[in-house]
């Protein structure tokens, strides 16, 4: 009996994904669309999918994860492969560059992009052209699809719409807006799947999180397992996530200083997104609600929440980490600040002295 294969970032395939696969194999297409938020498993079901379209023996659960097609996916050589990503993502998961661009980077002659570049898609769509090497297709994973910029996206389309002999395409996206509606169009659509919060507690489990550190990283990632499972093994104490919100009311940056600007943004706009819904009679979101310190009023929050959007433009390309992070730290602890009730405490002080 055939098996799901095991996630390619070396996790156990959810389980949500493994029906979802299974719903998309049924269905005839030569192009998928994946599409919804971050930490949903795009990259694993997209995974999937190219698996089982390359494998020799698939079954009803997909690929086999045992013949020569799924080992040599494995090892990143599978001939009728092409995956497009971001360099510093590719490099991140250990799919190998082209060769000119592998050439550029280890010259310094630029930085790995963080963008799909418009020669990897124009040797992807020499790639399409090709005879399949195995005889079982060939297959195009694009991912994360908003990470084409216009000029690259339009040197797909006329390949996505009519594609040379057995080429399959499935795209990846976490932010679907942003593609082309040209791209879209040309797309069978496919919103991923929320999992159940049980379901995605049992999946962390069995990645070997801690069923207290599940809950609280479930929740942090707001429901996302995917993004819940990589904030539980970047090392971070899930105490200090529930510790979060005081310490910055004090101005405290512990726990902050080692991650990376958008992350921190990130995690700021959580905060205030939770203390906005605690002052709209909502519950909050990704924090406890025992765990927030009084909201502030919804003027001051409207104001830090503009401010945040403003600075995750710029996050990934700071001028200064440090400073930014500083800056971003007194701004948290000055809005925090502006409860009534810290004011009132303000005056009393004030008054005393």
């Amino acid at each position: 009996m055939n098996r799901p294969a095991a996630g390619d970032t070396g996790t156990p395939i959810a389980p949500w994904l493994v029906a979802q696969s299974a719903e998309l194999r049924r269905q005839r297409g030569h192009a998928w669309l994946l599409h919804g938020p971050s930490g949903l498993g795009q990259y694993e079901l997209a995974m999937s999918l190219a698996r089982s379209w390359l494998c020799d023996k698939p079954g009803e659960q997909g690929a086999c994860g045992q013949c020569g097609s799924c080992h040599a996916i494995e090892v990143r050589t599978h001939a009728d492969l092409c995956v497009l990503m971001p360099e510093t993502l590719q490099i991140e998961l250990g799919w190998p560059l082209h060769e000119t661009a592998q050439k550029e980077i280890d010259d310094k002659k630029r930085k790995a992009s963080k963008e799909i570049r418009v020669d990897a898609m124009r040797a992807a769509v020499e790639f399409s052209q090709r005879t399949s090497a195995r005889g079982k297709g060939k297959a195009v994973l694009v991912y994360p699809a908003e990470r084409m910029n216009a000029i690259t996206a339009n040197a797909l389309l006329k390949t996505l719409e009519e594609p040379p002999g057995d080429v399959r395409f499935v795209l990846a996206c976490e932010a679907v807006h942003q593609l082309l509606p040209t791209i879209r169009s040309r797309c069978l659509g496919h919103a991923m799947t929320w999992p159940q919060t049980d379901a995605a507690m049992a999946w962390l489990n069995a990645c070997g999180v801690d069923a207290g550190d599940a809950s609280v990283w479930l929740r942090a990632s707001g429901g996302r397992p995917d993004d819940a499972l990589a904030l539980a093994q970047s090392g971070a104490a899930a105490k200090l996530w529930s510790e979060l919100p005081r310490m910055l009311a004090k101005g405290d940056s512990k726990g902050l200083s080692d991650l990376p600007m958008p992350q921190v943004v990130g995690i700021l706009q959580k905060l205030c997104h939770d203390l906005m819904a605690v002052q709209g009679g909502a519950d909050p979101r990704f924090f406890e609600a025992k765990d927030l310190p009084d909201s502030p009023a919804i003027g001051v929050l409207s104001e830090w929440s503009v401010a945040l959007a403003r600075t995750a433009r710029t996050a990934e390309h700071p001028f200064n980490a440090g400073l930014m992070l500083e800056s971003l730290v007194s701004q948290a602890g000055t809005a925090l600040k502006n409860s009534p009730k810290a004011q009132a405490k303000s005056r009393l002080a004030t008054a005393a002295i």
